[in-house]
Protein backbone atom coordinates (compact mmCIF):
# COMPACT_ATOMS: atom_id res chain seq x y z
CA UNK A 1 0.00 0.00 0.00
CA UNK A 2 1.94 2.98 -1.24
CA UNK A 3 0.72 6.41 -0.11
CA UNK A 4 -0.10 8.61 -3.11
CA UNK A 5 2.67 7.01 -5.15
CA UNK A 6 2.56 5.61 -8.66
CA UNK A 7 5.28 4.04 -10.81
CA UNK A 8 7.13 6.54 -12.98
CA UNK A 9 5.63 6.99 -16.43
CA UNK A 10 8.08 5.81 -19.12
CA UNK A 11 8.44 9.27 -20.64
CA UNK A 12 8.97 10.91 -17.24
CA UNK A 13 12.44 9.38 -16.77
CA UNK A 14 14.84 11.19 -19.06
CA UNK A 15 17.69 9.28 -20.74
CA UNK A 16 21.17 10.22 -19.58
CA UNK A 17 23.69 10.24 -22.41
CA UNK A 18 26.41 7.69 -21.67
CA UNK A 19 24.17 5.36 -19.63
CA UNK A 20 22.47 2.20 -20.90
CA UNK A 21 20.31 -0.11 -18.79
CA UNK A 22 19.40 -3.77 -19.25
CA UNK A 23 17.39 -6.28 -17.25
CA UNK A 24 16.58 -9.96 -17.04
CA UNK A 25 14.75 -12.60 -15.03
CA UNK A 26 17.44 -14.70 -13.35
CA UNK A 27 15.18 -16.63 -10.98
CA UNK A 28 17.32 -15.71 -7.99
CA UNK A 29 14.47 -16.04 -5.50
CA UNK A 30 11.26 -16.11 -7.51
CA UNK A 31 10.70 -17.48 -11.00
CA UNK A 32 9.58 -15.36 -13.94
CA UNK A 33 10.29 -11.95 -12.44
CA UNK A 34 12.93 -9.43 -13.41
CA UNK A 35 15.54 -9.52 -10.68
CA UNK A 36 18.80 -8.63 -12.43
CA UNK A 37 19.82 -5.21 -13.71
CA UNK A 38 22.90 -4.02 -15.60
CA UNK A 39 23.99 -0.43 -16.17
CA UNK A 40 26.75 0.23 -18.71
CA UNK A 41 28.62 3.55 -18.82
CA UNK A 42 30.58 5.22 -21.58
CA UNK A 43 34.40 5.41 -21.22
CA UNK A 44 35.55 8.26 -18.99
CA UNK A 45 32.52 8.11 -16.70
CA UNK A 46 33.22 9.11 -13.11
CA UNK A 47 31.51 7.41 -10.19
CA UNK A 48 31.29 8.14 -6.46
CA UNK A 49 29.49 6.20 -3.76
CA UNK A 50 28.59 6.03 -0.10
CA UNK A 51 27.76 2.80 1.68
CA UNK A 52 26.26 1.37 4.83
CA UNK A 53 27.90 1.92 8.20
CA UNK A 54 26.49 -1.38 9.45
CA UNK A 55 29.37 -3.53 10.76
CA UNK A 56 27.93 -6.54 8.93
CA UNK A 57 28.34 -4.84 5.56
CA UNK A 58 27.45 -7.25 2.76
CA UNK A 59 30.05 -8.76 0.43
CA UNK A 60 29.08 -6.56 -2.56
CA UNK A 61 29.51 -3.45 -0.40
CA UNK A 62 33.05 -4.53 0.47
CA UNK A 63 33.83 -5.23 -3.19
CA UNK A 64 32.37 -1.88 -4.30
CA UNK A 65 34.53 -0.02 -1.82
CA UNK A 66 37.59 -1.87 -3.10
CA UNK A 67 36.83 -1.22 -6.77
CA UNK A 68 36.07 2.45 -6.25
CA UNK A 69 39.26 2.80 -4.21
CA UNK A 70 41.33 1.41 -7.07
CA UNK A 71 40.74 4.62 -9.03
CA UNK A 72 40.63 2.92 -12.44
CA UNK A 73 37.19 4.15 -13.42
CA UNK A 74 33.87 2.30 -13.49
CA UNK A 75 32.20 0.96 -16.64
CA UNK A 76 29.24 -0.96 -15.24
CA UNK A 77 26.94 -1.71 -12.31
CA UNK A 78 25.27 -5.09 -11.72
CA UNK A 79 22.34 -5.33 -9.29
CA UNK A 80 20.50 -8.45 -8.19
CA UNK A 81 17.32 -8.62 -6.10
CA UNK A 82 16.19 -11.51 -3.93
CA UNK A 83 19.50 -12.28 -2.23
CA UNK A 84 21.59 -9.83 -0.18
CA UNK A 85 24.84 -11.86 -0.32
CA UNK A 86 25.41 -10.85 3.30
CA UNK A 87 26.75 -12.95 6.15
CA UNK A 88 28.22 -15.28 3.53
CA UNK A 89 31.93 -15.02 4.40
CA UNK A 90 34.67 -15.74 1.87
CA UNK A 91 32.22 -17.48 -0.41
CA UNK A 92 30.15 -14.30 -0.60
CA UNK A 93 33.16 -12.19 -1.58
CA UNK A 94 34.04 -14.74 -4.25
CA UNK A 95 30.46 -14.61 -5.54
CA UNK A 96 30.52 -10.82 -5.81
CA UNK A 97 33.87 -10.98 -7.60
CA UNK A 98 32.55 -13.65 -9.96
CA UNK A 99 29.57 -11.47 -10.81
CA UNK A 100 31.93 -8.63 -11.72
CA UNK A 101 34.10 -10.93 -13.82
CA UNK A 102 31.10 -12.30 -15.73
CA UNK A 103 29.80 -8.83 -16.54
CA UNK A 104 33.29 -7.63 -17.48
CA UNK A 105 33.69 -10.42 -20.02
CA UNK A 106 30.46 -9.46 -21.72
CA UNK A 107 31.05 -5.71 -21.94
CA UNK A 108 34.83 -6.02 -22.41
CA UNK A 109 36.25 -4.23 -19.42
CA UNK A 110 38.28 -5.18 -16.36
CA UNK A 111 36.45 -6.89 -13.45
CA UNK A 112 37.42 -4.10 -11.06
CA UNK A 113 35.64 -1.64 -13.39
CA UNK A 114 32.32 -3.26 -12.37
CA UNK A 115 30.40 -2.53 -9.16
CA UNK A 116 28.16 -5.30 -7.74
CA UNK A 117 25.05 -4.68 -5.65
CA UNK A 118 22.69 -7.13 -3.98
CA UNK A 119 19.44 -6.80 -2.04
CA UNK A 120 17.14 -9.38 -0.47
CA UNK A 121 17.41 -12.16 2.07
CA UNK A 122 20.49 -12.21 4.34
CA UNK A 123 22.52 -15.33 5.22
CA UNK A 124 21.87 -17.14 1.95
CA UNK A 125 24.55 -17.80 -0.65
CA UNK A 126 24.27 -15.94 -3.93
CA UNK A 127 23.39 -18.22 -6.89
CA UNK A 128 26.14 -16.94 -9.17
CA UNK A 129 25.32 -19.52 -11.83
CA UNK A 130 21.87 -17.98 -12.30
CA UNK A 131 23.35 -14.50 -12.56
CA UNK A 132 25.97 -15.59 -15.10
CA UNK A 133 23.27 -17.32 -17.15
CA UNK A 134 21.03 -14.22 -17.20
CA UNK A 135 23.67 -11.55 -17.81
CA UNK A 136 23.70 -12.04 -21.62
CA UNK A 137 19.98 -11.17 -21.64
CA UNK A 138 20.80 -8.01 -19.68
CA UNK A 139 23.41 -7.05 -22.26
CA UNK A 140 21.03 -7.80 -25.13
CA UNK A 141 18.37 -5.52 -23.62
CA UNK A 142 20.69 -2.56 -22.93
CA UNK A 143 19.06 0.73 -23.88
CA UNK A 144 19.08 4.37 -22.84
CA UNK A 145 15.31 4.46 -22.22
CA UNK A 146 15.08 1.50 -19.86
CA UNK A 147 15.08 3.39 -16.55
CA UNK A 148 11.54 2.26 -15.57
CA UNK A 149 12.36 -1.40 -16.25
CA UNK A 150 15.62 -1.08 -14.32
CA UNK A 151 13.77 0.45 -11.36
CA UNK A 152 11.36 -2.49 -11.33
CA UNK A 153 14.14 -5.08 -11.59
CA UNK A 154 15.80 -4.01 -8.31
CA UNK A 155 12.63 -4.20 -6.16
CA UNK A 156 12.17 -6.64 -3.27
CA UNK A 157 9.19 -5.89 -1.01
CA UNK A 158 8.66 -2.57 -2.79
CA UNK A 159 5.18 -2.25 -4.25
CA UNK A 160 6.04 0.60 -6.62
CA UNK A 161 9.12 1.20 -8.78
CA UNK A 162 10.84 4.47 -7.92
CA UNK A 163 12.45 6.88 -10.39
CA UNK A 164 12.73 10.63 -10.93
CA UNK A 165 14.42 13.07 -13.33
CA UNK A 166 15.48 16.72 -13.37
CA UNK A 167 17.45 19.07 -15.60
CA UNK A 168 19.76 22.04 -15.06
CA UNK A 169 21.44 24.55 -17.34
CA UNK A 170 25.24 24.72 -17.20
CA UNK A 171 27.11 27.19 -19.37
CA UNK A 172 24.16 27.38 -21.72
CA UNK A 173 23.92 23.59 -21.98
CA UNK A 174 21.12 21.47 -20.58
CA UNK A 175 22.30 18.64 -18.36
CA UNK A 176 20.10 15.77 -17.25
CA UNK A 177 19.82 13.96 -13.92
CA UNK A 178 17.88 10.70 -13.60
CA UNK A 179 17.80 8.29 -10.67
CA UNK A 180 16.17 5.12 -9.41
CA UNK A 181 15.97 3.64 -5.93
CA UNK A 182 14.55 0.73 -3.96
CA UNK A 183 13.90 0.13 -0.31
CA UNK A 184 10.85 -0.01 1.94
CA UNK A 185 11.96 -1.85 5.07
CA UNK A 186 15.02 -2.44 7.29
CA UNK A 187 15.53 1.19 6.54
CA UNK A 188 17.13 4.04 8.42
CA UNK A 189 20.14 4.78 6.26
CA UNK A 190 23.36 5.99 7.78
CA UNK A 191 24.70 7.12 4.41
CA UNK A 192 22.14 6.35 1.72
CA UNK A 193 19.10 4.22 1.12
CA UNK A 194 18.71 0.54 0.50
CA UNK A 195 19.95 1.00 -3.08
CA UNK A 196 20.00 4.20 -5.15
CA UNK A 197 21.61 5.08 -8.45
CA UNK A 198 21.59 8.62 -9.82
CA UNK A 199 23.26 9.54 -13.10
CA UNK A 200 23.97 12.81 -14.89
CA UNK A 201 25.58 13.63 -18.22
CA UNK A 202 27.40 16.61 -16.68
CA UNK A 203 31.20 16.66 -16.59
CA UNK A 204 32.19 16.83 -12.91
CA UNK A 205 35.63 16.76 -11.30
CA UNK A 206 36.14 13.58 -9.23
CA UNK A 207 36.80 15.51 -6.02
CA UNK A 208 33.60 17.50 -6.57
CA UNK A 209 31.66 14.30 -7.29
CA UNK A 210 32.95 12.67 -4.10
CA UNK A 211 31.76 15.68 -2.12
CA UNK A 212 28.44 15.88 -3.93
CA UNK A 213 27.46 12.28 -3.21
CA UNK A 214 27.93 12.85 0.54
CA UNK A 215 26.09 16.18 0.53
CA UNK A 216 23.17 14.70 -1.38
CA UNK A 217 22.95 11.62 0.85
CA UNK A 218 22.86 13.79 3.97
CA UNK A 219 20.07 15.96 2.56
CA UNK A 220 17.90 13.14 1.28
CA UNK A 221 18.44 9.45 1.97
CA UNK A 222 19.86 10.07 5.43
CA UNK A 223 16.60 11.87 6.23
CA UNK A 224 14.24 8.99 5.54
CA UNK A 225 13.34 6.15 7.90
CA UNK A 226 10.82 3.34 7.85
CA UNK A 227 11.73 1.34 10.94
CA UNK A 228 15.03 2.68 12.27
CA UNK A 229 17.09 -0.32 11.11
CA UNK A 230 20.16 0.36 8.96
CA UNK A 231 20.52 -2.31 6.28
CA UNK A 232 23.69 -4.28 5.68
CA UNK A 233 23.53 -3.42 1.96
CA UNK A 234 22.80 0.32 1.85
CA UNK A 235 24.44 1.91 -1.17
CA UNK A 236 24.08 5.20 -3.03
CA UNK A 237 26.05 5.74 -6.23
CA UNK A 238 26.35 8.97 -8.20
CA UNK A 239 27.43 8.68 -11.84
CA UNK A 240 28.68 11.50 -14.10
CA UNK A 241 29.26 10.48 -17.72
CA UNK A 242 30.51 13.82 -19.04
CA UNK A 243 28.54 13.32 -22.26
CA UNK A 244 27.10 16.85 -22.05
CA UNK A 245 30.63 18.08 -22.79
CA UNK A 246 30.35 21.07 -20.50
CA UNK A 247 33.47 22.58 -18.97
CA UNK A 248 34.55 20.41 -16.05
CA UNK A 249 32.70 21.42 -12.90
CA UNK A 250 34.86 22.07 -9.85
CA UNK A 251 33.83 22.20 -6.22
CA UNK A 252 32.34 25.51 -4.98
CA UNK A 253 31.68 26.85 -8.48
CA UNK A 254 28.27 28.22 -9.43
CA UNK A 255 27.97 25.35 -11.89
CA UNK A 256 28.54 22.91 -9.04
CA UNK A 257 25.72 24.51 -7.08
CA UNK A 258 23.36 24.21 -10.05
CA UNK A 259 24.07 20.50 -10.60
CA UNK A 260 23.94 19.86 -6.85
CA UNK A 261 20.46 21.36 -6.73
CA UNK A 262 19.26 19.09 -9.55
CA UNK A 263 20.81 15.93 -8.07
CA UNK A 264 19.53 16.78 -4.60
CA UNK A 265 16.03 17.36 -6.00
CA UNK A 266 15.97 13.89 -7.57
CA UNK A 267 17.38 12.30 -4.40
CA UNK A 268 14.85 14.02 -2.10
CA UNK A 269 12.00 12.86 -4.31
CA UNK A 270 13.34 9.29 -4.28
CA UNK A 271 13.73 9.40 -0.50
CA UNK A 272 10.12 10.53 -0.14
CA UNK A 273 9.03 7.73 -2.50
CA UNK A 274 10.69 5.26 -0.14
CA UNK A 275 8.74 6.57 2.86
CA UNK A 276 5.51 6.58 0.85
CA UNK A 277 6.11 2.91 -0.03
CA UNK A 278 7.23 1.86 3.44
CA UNK A 279 6.22 -1.69 4.25
CA UNK A 280 2.50 -1.65 5.02
CA UNK A 281 2.36 2.16 4.98
CA UNK A 282 -0.99 3.92 4.97
CA UNK A 283 0.31 7.40 5.81
CA UNK A 284 3.23 9.57 4.71
CA UNK A 285 4.59 11.64 7.59
CA UNK A 286 6.88 14.66 7.44
CA UNK A 287 8.66 15.47 10.70
CA UNK A 288 10.11 18.97 10.83
CA UNK A 289 12.25 20.00 13.82
CA UNK A 290 13.59 23.55 14.10
CA UNK A 291 14.94 25.84 16.78
CA UNK A 292 17.82 23.49 17.55
CA UNK A 293 21.26 24.31 18.89
CA UNK A 294 23.01 22.16 16.26
CA UNK A 295 22.36 19.75 13.39
CA UNK A 296 22.83 16.69 15.55
CA UNK A 297 20.10 17.43 18.07
CA UNK A 298 17.40 18.35 15.56
CA UNK A 299 18.10 15.11 13.68
CA UNK A 300 17.97 13.09 16.92
CA UNK A 301 14.60 14.57 17.82
CA UNK A 302 13.19 14.05 14.33
CA UNK A 303 14.33 10.44 14.22
CA UNK A 304 13.09 9.77 17.76
CA UNK A 305 9.61 10.82 16.64
CA UNK A 306 9.78 9.10 13.25
CA UNK A 307 11.05 5.78 14.66
CA UNK A 308 8.82 5.45 17.71
CA UNK A 309 6.53 2.43 17.30
CA UNK A 310 4.05 4.08 19.65
CA UNK A 311 3.95 7.25 17.56
CA UNK A 312 3.73 5.32 14.30
CA UNK A 313 0.89 3.08 15.47
CA UNK A 314 -1.03 6.11 16.75
CA UNK A 315 -0.79 7.65 13.27
CA UNK A 316 -2.04 4.41 11.74
CA UNK A 317 -5.07 4.48 14.02
CA UNK A 318 -5.61 8.24 13.55
CA UNK A 319 -5.55 8.37 17.34
CA UNK A 320 -4.56 11.77 18.77
CA UNK A 321 -2.70 10.15 21.68
CA UNK A 322 -0.24 13.00 21.40
CA UNK A 323 1.58 12.35 24.66
CA UNK A 324 3.53 9.84 22.58
CA UNK A 325 5.05 12.73 20.65
CA UNK A 326 6.21 14.36 23.90
CA UNK A 327 7.68 11.02 24.99
CA UNK A 328 9.65 10.77 21.74
CA UNK A 329 10.99 14.32 22.03
CA UNK A 330 12.07 13.71 25.61
CA UNK A 331 13.75 10.41 24.66
CA UNK A 332 15.92 12.03 22.00
CA UNK A 333 18.77 12.76 24.39
CA UNK A 334 18.96 16.52 23.88
CA UNK A 335 21.23 17.79 26.67
CA UNK A 336 19.66 20.22 29.11
CA UNK A 337 16.46 20.54 27.10
CA UNK A 338 14.27 23.27 28.58
CA UNK A 339 10.84 21.80 27.91
CA UNK A 340 9.15 25.08 28.79
CA UNK A 341 10.46 26.43 25.46
CA UNK A 342 9.21 23.52 23.30
CA UNK A 343 6.29 24.02 20.92
CA UNK A 344 4.60 21.32 18.86
CA UNK A 345 2.19 21.42 15.93
CA UNK A 346 0.33 18.61 14.21
CA UNK A 347 -0.70 19.91 10.83
CA UNK A 348 -2.20 23.33 11.44
CA UNK A 349 -3.06 22.56 15.06
CA UNK A 350 -0.79 23.67 17.91
CA UNK A 351 -0.72 20.90 20.48
CA UNK A 352 2.02 22.06 22.84
CA UNK A 353 2.59 25.71 23.74
CA UNK A 354 5.81 26.33 25.69
CA UNK A 355 5.94 22.85 27.15
CA UNK A 356 2.27 22.47 28.07
CA UNK A 357 -0.97 21.62 26.36
CA UNK A 358 -2.07 24.53 24.20
CA UNK A 359 -5.17 26.25 25.57
CA UNK A 360 -6.61 26.25 22.05
CA UNK A 361 -6.10 22.52 21.49
CA UNK A 362 -9.17 20.32 21.22
CA UNK A 363 -9.25 16.51 20.90
CA UNK A 364 -11.48 16.76 17.83
CA UNK A 365 -8.85 18.94 16.14
CA UNK A 366 -6.20 16.32 16.78
CA UNK A 367 -8.43 13.60 15.33
CA UNK A 368 -9.12 15.75 12.28
CA UNK A 369 -5.48 16.36 11.38
CA UNK A 370 -4.48 12.72 11.93
CA UNK A 371 -6.97 11.33 9.40
CA UNK A 372 -5.37 12.43 6.10
CA UNK A 373 -2.89 10.21 4.28
CA UNK A 374 -0.24 12.95 4.49
CA UNK A 375 0.60 14.54 7.83
CA UNK A 376 3.19 17.05 9.03
CA UNK A 377 4.60 17.17 12.56
CA UNK A 378 6.57 20.29 13.51
CA UNK A 379 8.59 20.81 16.67
CA UNK A 380 10.36 23.97 17.76
CA UNK A 381 12.94 23.36 20.49
CA UNK A 382 13.50 27.03 21.30
CA UNK A 383 17.29 26.63 21.48
CA UNK A 384 18.74 28.05 18.28
CA UNK A 385 18.45 28.27 14.49
CA UNK A 386 19.18 24.73 13.27
CA UNK A 387 16.48 22.71 11.51
CA UNK A 388 15.97 19.44 9.67
CA UNK A 389 13.24 17.37 8.04
CA UNK A 390 12.76 13.60 8.18
CA UNK A 391 10.24 11.58 6.16
CA UNK A 392 8.64 8.42 7.48
CA UNK A 393 5.43 6.39 7.50
CA UNK A 394 3.09 4.75 9.96
CA UNK A 395 3.08 1.15 11.25
CA UNK A 396 0.10 -0.88 10.14
CA UNK A 397 -0.92 -4.51 10.63
CA UNK A 398 0.63 -5.19 7.23
CA UNK A 399 4.10 -4.12 8.41
CA UNK A 400 4.12 -7.02 10.85
CA UNK A 401 2.63 -9.40 8.28
CA UNK A 402 5.14 -8.48 5.56
CA UNK A 403 8.12 -8.98 7.83
CA UNK A 404 6.74 -12.08 9.52
CA UNK A 405 6.29 -13.70 6.10
CA UNK A 406 9.37 -12.18 4.41
CA UNK A 407 11.06 -15.51 3.68
CA UNK A 408 7.93 -17.48 2.80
Amino acid sequence: MAVNLEPPKPDSLLPVAGVELGFAAAGIRKANRRDLMLMRFSPGTRVAGVFTQNSFAAAPVLVCRQHLGAGKGIRAVVVNAGNANCGTGRRGLDAAAATCAAAARLIQCAPDEVLPFSTGVILEHLPVDKIEAALPACVASLGALHWPEAAAAIMTTDTVAKGRSAQATIGGRAVTVTGIAKGVGMLQPNMATMLAFIATDATIDQTALDTMVRQVADASFNRVTVDGDTSTNDSFVLIATGAAENAEIALDSKEYAAVLDAVRSVAVQLAQCIARDGEGATKFITVRVDGGADDGEVLRVARSIANSPLVKTAFFASDPNLGRLLMAIGNAGVPNLDTSRVNLWLGDVQVIDHGGRSETYREEDGARVMKPEEITVRVNLGRGSFATTVWTCDYSYDYVKINAEYRT
